[in-house]
């Protein structure tokens, strides 16, 4: 038998300390004073450092730029020097733990209550249901979109991308924002407004959005600011809710009931609906997704739009026709997403429209799509039935600068027939053309 040498124990390594310190105001955690008496390196923000007694013997630094801290980090790790990062809330929502440990850092995390966490507390409403983004340190825009896409959202915001740049992406949107200032301190407060009323205001930093799905006409008067200490029900309407959670608890995970649904599971009028069978290429092509604006142009009965939505995405379908705008509504209740309905005629209708991540042309002739590729989307997607249209189509995607992919779809059903034979019963061919930017 072959002995195995004993091998000498490894020292224990350092672990960074990274401490939360509770968006609800309460003290720290018990562990933070230990830790802070024995640390040779402190880091966070300069309200993170005011709020805590730093020993006279340790280094701190005061985070702004992050590379300088995990340089000064690592070098404490190194040295066998203990190091607390100081951080709010819970340091693993949203927060520094991702970097921290991107830098390859041994950590010991003791998180507190969050800033999300703490908002809805503040204002009584559950929070199982809600997706949490953030607005912090990237495009804005995926959290304007997850706003209007799904009826409860958090969002962690930052300066330049906080309510009222949210509110202004959510101006025609039925929303409520609920815009936590300061939480835990002093100045807390809590303020109920509209959209257009964010937009208006100035906001101090840091605060958390809330966005509800209103369940009063967009535009309503917006609260009056909320005292700190208020019962809920002076900042959210009774009548507002936590909806949106699913039984599966993935606020924004692939429908239950699947997607590229049959046409009997829509109102539609004289067959003027997607088939299933092309809708399930062209929500691929669409690549629908939290986060995302997909236009729907010449909606109809509002199918595409729709199942877009069902995977996360926000959406905006533009119809003309009064009784298709009232059935794409219906539609979209009966799925039990949000849809908002431009009722206009492209492409004038487009004109004031938010910029769109994907667009789908259902409808409408090349005055359409020239106004469509001069937004510049990601990706154009179209369907055409008539092969005279897909020359002049697929020429003015690729001078707009596109690459252009395409596809003809013939589906054939199973049809029974007397005697318990069966047939197949062909469709209509429809070409779907694919633009994406390189």
């Amino acid at each position: 038998m072959t002995r195995v040498a004993p091998t000498t124990p490894l020292a224990p390594v350092t672990a960074v300390t990274v401490v939360g310190l509770d968006a609800a105001g309460a003290p720290p955690h018990p562990v933070l004073a230990p830790v802070l008496a024995t640390a040779g390196l402190v880091v966070g923000a300069a309200r993170h450092l005011a709020a805590v007694p730093v020993p006279a013997g340790a280094d701190s630094i005061t985070l702004g730029p992050l590379a300088p801290a995990l340089r000064r980090l690592a070098e404490a790790v190194a040295a066998g020097v203990p190091a607390v990062v100081l951080a709010s809330g819970d340091p693993g929502l949203f927060g520094i733990v991702r970097r921290l440990r991107a830098a390859g850092l041994p950590l010991r995390v003791v998180p507190a209550v969050s800033s999300v966490a703490a908002a809805f507390a503040r204002v009584g409403l559950p929070w199982d249901g809600a997706a949490v983004v953030t607005a912090h340190g990237r495009d804005p825009r995926a959290a304007v979109n997850a706003c209007r896409a799904l009826p409860l959202v958090a969002v962690l915001t930052a300066p330049g991308a906080g309510a009222a740049e949210l509110g202004a992406g959510l101006i025609g949107w039925s929303r409520r924002l609920l815009v936590a200032e300061h939480l835990g301190t002093a100045a807390e407060r809590i303020r109920a407004v509209a959209p257009e009323q964010a937009a208006a205001e100035t906001w101090a930093d840091p605060h958390v959005l809330l966005s509800l799905a209103d369940p009063e006409p967009a535009g309503s008067a917006p609260a009056d600011p909320v005292p700190v200490g208020a019962a809920p029900a002076d900042v959210v309407p009774e009548t507002a809710t936590a909806g949106g959670m699913r039984a599966d608890n993935q606020p924004a995970a692939a429908p239950a009931g699947g997607w590229a649904l049959p046409e009997d599971r829509y109102t539609h009028r004289n067959s003027m609906i997607t088939k299933w069978e092309v809708r399930a290429l062209v929500v691929a092509r669409l690549r629908p997704r939290l986060g995302r604006l997909i236009w729907d142009i010449g909606a109809g009965s509002g199918s595409v739009g729709i199942e877009c939505a069902l995977l996360g995405a926000a959406v905006l379908a533009v119809e003309q026709d009064p009784d298709a705008g009232a059935t794409i509504q219906a539609n979209a209740a009966a799925h039990a997403v949000h849809v908002r309905l431009v009722s206009g005629r492209a492409p004038a209708a487009l004109a004031d429209l938010p910029e769109p991540d994907a667009v789908f042309v259902g409808g409408g002739g090349v005055d359409v799509l020239t106004a469509v590729v001069a937004r510049q989307p990601e990706r154009v997607v179209l369907t055409l039935a008539a092969l005279d249209r897909v020359a002049p189509a697929v020429g003015l995607l690729r001078a707009a600068g596109y690459t252009v992919e395409g596809s003809q779809l013939s589906a054939a059903r199973l049809a029974d027939l007397p005697g318990g034979s069966i047939r197949l019963a062909a469709t209509n061919p429809v070409v779907v053309l694919t633009g994406e930017r390189p």
